[in-house]
């Protein structure tokens, strides 16, 4: 009863949102441009299915891309910054000033050093990703039982040695929390990129298809690419959530 609720109720409320948004745009008479009906924007997406579903698979690419490379590296940095105080004093405030920086500040960048197209929207997804992995993981790496540290140190086991059999495990849960919210992040990372980055054509990504659509004040596909680009997040999210509680499942046995 308890997995059919859990799976009905999304459902409701999603029933609700656009039952609300049909009301709210007859009752108050809201032109198509403004915010276009429920039918319409199912109408644009069935009519010319092809350049969202393109768009899907491009935008989906680079998040996962850009994804995979966060969690690689910034699991490598924060194994790095855990073995040695001096690098992490000397290297952590560079990656909390990427996290501070608004994005759409250094985008223009990305394109002078990656060009247009699928390096800068992925370096993107990466800056924009990558400290909550490293932040979690190091927090994590250093939750360590003191005892256990104590007791690896009596046997004379050195750094490497540490990391590897105790902090390492122990971080895996912090491990998986800083995974599961890059996920998410990964995706407004790339659609940022593709706002400035984007290229378009045959394979445009959401990202151009939205900006196109503002441009030619047709809402209604701006509509199907948000929501789109709102399910390939989803996908992601749900994917590391999936292969993380399937791993810590197994890692609890």
């Amino acid at each position: 009863m308890t997995r059919v609720f859990r799976i009905c109720s999304p459902c409701i409320t999603l029933a609700v949102v656009v039952l609300l948004w049909w009301a709210g745009k007859v009752l108050f008479e809201v032109q198509d441009f403004v915010l276009p009906s429920p039918w319409s924007v199912a109408q644009a997406f069935l009519v010319d299915p092809k350049p969202f579903m393109i768009g899907c698979l491009e935008t989906g690419s680079c998040a996962a891309i850009g994804f995979l490379l966060a969690a690689l590296v910034g699991i490598l940095a924060a194994s790095i910054f855990s073995l040695s105080r001096r690098v992490e004093q000397s290297v952590y405030p560079i990656a909390l000033l990427l996290q501070m920086v608004p994005l759409i500040a250094i985008a223009p960048l990305l394109v002078v050093w990656f060009g247009y197209g699928r390096g800068a929207i992925v370096a993107s997804a990466v800056i924009v990703s990558i400290f909550p992995i490293i932040a979690n993981t190091l927090a994590g790496l250093r939750a360590a039982d003191p005892k256990l540290v104590e007791l690896f140190t009596l046997l004379r086991a050195g750094r490497i040695a540490v990391w590897w059999k105790l902090a390492i495990p122990s971080a895996v849960p912090s491990m998986l929390t800083g995974l599961r919210i890059a996920a998410g992040l990964a995706t407004i990372g790339t659609i940022a990129g593709e706002f400035i980055a984007g290229i378009a054509g045959n394979n445009a990504p959401l990202g151009i298809l939205v900006m196109t659509g503002l441009r030619n004040f047709q809402t209604d596909r701006v509509f199907v690419a948000v929501l789109l680009a709102a399910l390939v997040g989803f996908a992601l999210f749900a994917l590391v959530s999936v292969s993380s509680s399937l791993l810590l499942r197994r890692w609890c046995k």
